[in-house]
């Protein structure tokens, strides 16, 4: 189970797709051992980027059985946010009873107020169970819905059983440093886990975060800088992120950020093809050529770091 202490890198994992828009099984196997033999600590499934609107709820608890076989009781995540409670207890049920290490809820857009902030997380915490270790996924930039540190205090200290942030505020390294200094006055702790595509992990490891959970299609850049920064070697994080930063950042384009991962994720034989679920679309020859270009820079500058990506 995900705790308060947890730490490292928990991907985001894509939902593989055939090319006729099937859930892929075989590359869910493929997909996941990809991830591991990059000394992942643990993966998140039906995230954003995991395409989780786009599955039927038969296939979402397929998906995630299917990860969890693969996994061999190492830790996953299930993202379970719904419209409504009733089914946010339902999944959770579902995939809890299955083995899931605790699930990760997003307010919904119609939040507007720090009470009803407050209102909707106890709400989610009496669906599922107090029993059920619970991730709040704060993510204003998709959401809509903005989480002060005051509030997101207020609710871990009325809620034992939320043991985890996922940091994705923009900007938001001054909020990771509310919540650490909170944390030493006595506050309870959590594990702040960070997304963005890996953007700002750098610095977020350095304003106390514990690790990264997103998902750039090279995972050993963000387990690399994780370690690095854990062991207080800031400048060899540093120069890990920089040699990825390039294509870090191009994947962080709106509209087209799924493509690029696919993209490179097949590429790298993670995955059998790079579909998306429609209305999905692949990348333009143009942008192909310009992920190329940036990965083959990329590998040239691992090179003279000696931190080459992994086969």
């Amino acid at each position: 189970m995900i705790t308060e202490t947890t730490r490292g890198v928990f991907v985001i994992a894509a939902t593989p797709f055939t090319g006729a828009g099937e859930v892929d099984f075989p590359s869910i196997d493929r997909m996941v051992d990809y991830y591991l033999q990059r000394g992942v600590d643990g993966l998140t499934v039906l995230g954003v980027m995991g395409e989780a609107p786009k599955l039927t709820q038969v296939e979402a608890i397929a998906v995630v059985k299917a990860t969890l076989a693969r996994m061999n009781g190492r830790p996953v995540i299930v993202g379970v946010s719904a419209p409504g409670l009733a089914a946010i207890g339902e999944l959770t049920r579902a995939v809890m009873d299955m083995g899931a290490a605790g699930v990760m809820v997003a307010p919904p857009g119609s939040l507007k107020t720090n009470e009803q902030i407050v209102q909707y997380y106890a709400g989610v915490v009496d669906a599922i169970g107090t029993d059920v270790p619970l991730c709040l996924q704060d993510y204003p930039l998709v959401t809509g819905v903005t989480i002060s540190p005051a509030t997101l205090l207020q609710i871990f200290a009325a809620h034992p059983s939320i043991v985890m942030l996922k940091h994705e505020d923009w900007p938001g390294l001054g909020k990771i440093t509310s919540l650490r200094e909170a944390e030493a006055a006595g506050n309870r702790r959590v594990s702040i886990l960070c997304g963005n595509g890996g953007l700002f992990l750098p610095e977020e490891m350095r304003r106390g975060a514990d690790g990264a959970m997103t998902g750039f299609a090279y995972p050993e850049m963000m387990v690399g800088v994780v370690r690095a920064a854990a062991a207080g070697d800031h400048d060899r994080a540093q120069d890990i992120f920089d040699a990825y930063l390039p294509l870090v950042r191009y994947e962080q384009q709106q509209g087209v950020g799924l493509a690029v991962r696919k993209y490179v994720l097949a590429k790298r034989g993670a995955i059998a093809t790079a579909t998306q679920r429609k209305p999905g679309t692949g990348l333009a020859p143009a942008a192909v050529r310009e992920v190329e270009f940036l990965i083959g820079r990329m590998e040239r500058r691992l090179d003279e770091i000696g931190a080459a990506p992994a086969p």
